[in-house]
């Protein structure tokens, strides 16, 4: 009985605390707005020189209190910028019209393990009458296993990251499962229906590309006995390209740039060769790699077993339509969801970070509040005989309180700026990679480029906006206040 008293008085406390935060960042809003439309208005007001003035008599204040903003805002932007290329990568990889069927049960390709049985023809026929043709005949639809590879980096410096997991999605018709993603290849070809070529150590250099070697030279043990020795050909999306371009060569010890056509990888104790890079966008597919699926299903222990069976609907509308008749279809034990419901699940992650980043804001926020009421406090003590003599020349309290607010709304939007520049140029562009998950494990890791937009900056001015006007209002407050002849004594 205590503890539920305890507890329903600790939840009004806070609700009263949250309700009067609101409150006064409402008052102070309100009157930051009415102060600024106030002097817009052709009148009687306090020159804004004299507010300018003061700031650079007191620059050094005025430069700690704008560089608080600039940390604030600008690491707002950067983190802004991060989780929103999240959300537009999942959201890039997702086309309204796919239909993925998973295993009963599972709700991330990561777990999925369908069996071979799980094809076209056994889908209800008005089902696959629904699903289009390309010029050729051939059903937009495409089985594909998807495995992630735990390898090590090589050369890796003895402080860094040593390992890292490579996403490979296996397919049989690379024409096919491209139309149904939506993919296009910047360069080269895609591999061929065999999957394997022939690759013999280099005269010139004299280099062996065999897998002994190249593992030898990664410092992974070798195979005992390698199953093959030609290369696998695989096409790569142009986000773990790039990533892959940091390693050193295993040869050179030097980094070897953006990994091309024909570059050799080595993944598994196998050789890997680039036939094709993905030119993907926007979308989980740029952190992965494509081969052929027997091949893949072979190398890491999948025979037999798909994760996914992919369908191109080409319409929203049918694509839930057919997922509601596929659910009840009980000649198929599958999980059938759209590509939008996939990758919406997969948001978790950006959820988590977009709450740790509104904790951080709020923290920070407060900082800069309490920067600027402390540097408004400092000037109205320094100058409180400036604003006896302002009443005694006719100066309303009112244009006492809107020339002190308006001078801390400059201090804020100075920083604010300078922070949202800052932020900008820091972030926009930028190559990131992070884990996309729906929180229960699983996820992708995936390689995504920052982008600062419009609505990150005007959301990190509008904050710069809120802070000057809270920190601003209560010293405004107690500058209005003073009396003309008491601050001249």
């Amino acid at each position: 009985m205590l503890k539920t008293i305890a507890i329903y008085l600790i939840l009004v406390f806070f609700g009263l605390v949250m309700l009067s935060l609101v409150l006064a960042v409402t008052v102070s809003l309100a009157v930051s707005l009415s102060a600024i439309v106030y002097r817009l208005i052709p009148g009687p007001n306090v020159p804004f020189g004299y507010n300018l003035r003061n700031m650079f008599v007191r620059w050094k204040n005025t430069v700690v209190t704008a560089a608080a903003f600039v940390v604030v805002i600008g690491l707002l932007v950067v983190m802004l910028a991060f989780v929103n290329s999240m959300y537009r990568l999942t959201q890039g990889s997702a086309r309204p019209g796919n239909l993925m069927l998973l295993q009963d049960g599972s709700n991330d390709e990561s777990f999925s393990s369908l069996p071979p049985t799980v094809e076209l023809g056994r889908l209800p026929m008005d089902v696959q009458n629904a699903i289009p043709k390309n010029k050729d005949g051939e059903h937009m639809a495409t089985k594909e296993v998807y495995v992630v590879v735990n390898q090590p980096i090589p050369n890796a410096p003895p402080s860094g990251k040593q390992r890292r997991f490579v996403q490979m999605r296996g397919i049989d018709k690379s024409w096919i499962a491209a139309s149904v993603h939506g993919i296009e290849l910047q360069d080269g070809k895609w591999f061929s229906q065999e999957g394997l070529r022939k690759i013999a150590a280099d005269s010139a250099s004299g280099k062996d590309f065999s897998p002994t070697a190249l593992t030898a030279l990664a410092g992974v043990a070798a195979p005992a006995a390698a199953p093959d020795d030609r290369a696998i050909e695989v096409v790569i999306g142009a986000g773990i390209a790039k990533e892959l371009g940091t390693d050193k060569d295993i040869t050179t010890g030097k980094p070897r740039g953006t990994i091309k056509v024909s570059d050799i990888l080595d993944i598994g104790g196998r050789k890997w060769i680039v036939t094709g890079i993905m030119s993907t966008g926007n979308s989980s597919f740029a952190s992965e790699m494509w081969c052929r699926d027997t091949i893949l299903q072979e190398q890491f222990g999948r025979r037999n077993s798909y994760s996914t069976f992919v369908i191109a609907l080409n319409d929203p509308v049918l694509a839930e339509k057919v997922s509601k008749e596929l659910k009840n279809y009980k000649e198929l034990s599958v999980n059938v969801m759209t590509e939008k419901e996939y990758y919406a699940n997969l948001n978790a992650t950006n959820q988590q970070f977009l709450f740790s980043i509104i904790v951080v804001a709020i923290i920070m926020a407060v900082g800069g509040v309490l920067g600027v009421m402390n540097t408004m406090f400092a000037a109205i003590s320094q100058r409180a005989k400036d604003i006896g003599v302002l009443r005694l020349l006719g100066y309303t309290r009112w244009q006492i309180l809107v020339s002190f607010l308006l001078e801390s709304l400059s201090i804020a939007f100075i920083g604010g700026i300078i922070g949202c520049a800052l932020g900008y140029f820091l972030a926009d562009g930028v190559t990131a990679s992070s884990i996309v998950s729906g929180g229960q494990g699983g996820g992708k890791s995936v390689i995504l480029r920052m982008s600062v937009d419009a609505a990150t900056l005007g959301f990190g001015l509008l904050l710069t906006f809120i802070m000057g006007s809270v920190g601003g209002f209560v010293p405004a407050l107690s500058a209005m206040r003073l009396r003309p002849l008491e601050s001249l004594r």
